[in-house]
C-alpha cells in the first residue's frame, strides 16, 4: 500500500483537492492519500518547504510527497521526481526542493510525462499524479525521466547578527495564529551567551523578556516566546492569536537585543 502525501495552496472550497484524489484512487485504489496542507497562501513556495520538512520525516519510507504550488512547467522550469533519504518528492522546480532539503538530493529526474494539448493547467493532477501512481506501482524511476545533477537554487532571508542583535523575520504563522520565526535555538544560544535580551517586534509594549517551556507557563491570553518541536523561535499567546494581535504577517521583522554584562541595552539601532 503506497502513502501519497499532498501539499498545495488549492483551499478546500473548489474541487480541485477531490479531482487529485480521485485521480490518484483511479489509478491506485489501495493508496493511502494523507493531506499536509492546502492552505499554503498561493504561490509561496517557502511555507509550502517549511511544512513539508518539518513533517516527511515522520511518515514510512517509501513515501511519495506531491507538492502542488506554483507547479507549472516553462522554458525555464522543469518538473522534477526527486528521491531522497528514502522518501520520493514530486513538484515543479521553480526553487522550493532547495529550500525543502538541508543538503544535495540523492537523485534528481526530470519528468518526461508532457499532458496533452487540454491538460496543460493542472499538472498537480495530469503530471504529478500520474508520477506518483507510477512509483506506487513498483516503477523505477528512469523509465518516466532523465537523470540530471542539479536544482534551482533558492535561499531564504537569514538571520543577521550585528553586535548585540539578531534580526530575523517571521516565516510561518499556523492556524492558531503562532508566529513561527527563522531564528533557532542554536543562534540564540551563539549570540546571546547567556545574557538577558528582548524579543522586539512592532510596539515596544509588546516585547517579551524571557522563554518558556510550554504554553500553559503563562495565564490565558498573555504572549509568551518558546521554542517549537522544529527548535525555531516562536511567538505565541496562550489560547490566542499573536499573529492578528500583534499584527504580525509572513515576513515581518523580529528582532532581539541582547543586554551587555551590566544590563544595559547595546543594540546598534533599529531596522
Amino acid at each position: 500500500m503506497s502513502i501519497i502525501t499532498l501539499t498545495t495552496d488549492l483551499g478546500l472550497k473548489d474541487y480541485y483537492v477531490a479531482g487529485i484524489k480521485g485521480h490518484i484512487l483511479s489509478q491506485l485504489p489501495n493508496a493511502t492519500i494523507v493531506d499536509i496542507s492546502h492552505e499554503i497562501p498561493p504561490f509561496n513556495i517557502s511555507v509550502a518547504a517549511f511544512c513539508l520538512k518539518n513533517c516527511f520525516k515522520d511518515f514510512p519510507l517509501g513515501s511519495i510527497h506531491i507538492l502542488g504550488v506554483s507547479p507549472e512547467a516553462n522554458e525555464y522550469v522543469r518538473h522534477l521526481v526527486i528521491k531522497h533519504k528514502g522518501h520520493y518528492f514530486i513538484g515543479a522546480d521553480n526553487g522550493m526542493f532547495s529550500l525543502l532539503f538541508d543538503e544535495s538530493p540523492d537523485e534528481v529526474y526530470n519528468i518526461n510525462i508532457v499532458p496533452d494539448e487540454n491538460h496543460r493547467t493542472f499538472p498537480t493532477k495530469d503530471v504529478f499524479v500520474q508520477v506518483a501512481c507510477h512509483i506506487g506501482r513498483g516503477g523505477t524511476l528512469e523509465l518516466i525521466g532523465s537523470k540530471v545533477d542539479d536544482i534551482t537554487k533558492r535561499t531564504n532571508f537569514q538571520p543577521v547578527i550585528e553586535e548585540n542583535v539578531i534580526r530575523g523575520m517571521a516565516m510561518y504563522i499556523d492556524a492558531y495564529g503562532n508566529v513561527t520565526t527563522n531564528i533557532t535555538r542554536s543562534l540564540i544560544n551563539f549570540a546571546g551567551k547567556g545574557r538577558k535580551f528582548s524579543i522586539v517586534f512592532r510596539r515596544s509594549d509588546y516585547n517579551i523578556n524571557e522563554l518558556k517551556q510550554n504554553y500553559s507557563e503563562v495565564p490565558e491570553g498573555e504572549k509568551l516566546a518558546l521554542f517549537s518541536t522544529n527548535d525555531h523561535l516562536e511567538i505565541a499567546i496562550n489560547k490566542g492569536n499573536a499573529s492578528k494581535l500583534f499584527g504580525i504577517k509572513l515576513s515581518d521583522i523580529i528582532r532581539i537585543e541582547f543586554k551587555d554584562a551590566s544590563g544595559s541595552d547595546q543594540s546598534s539601532g533599529m531596522f
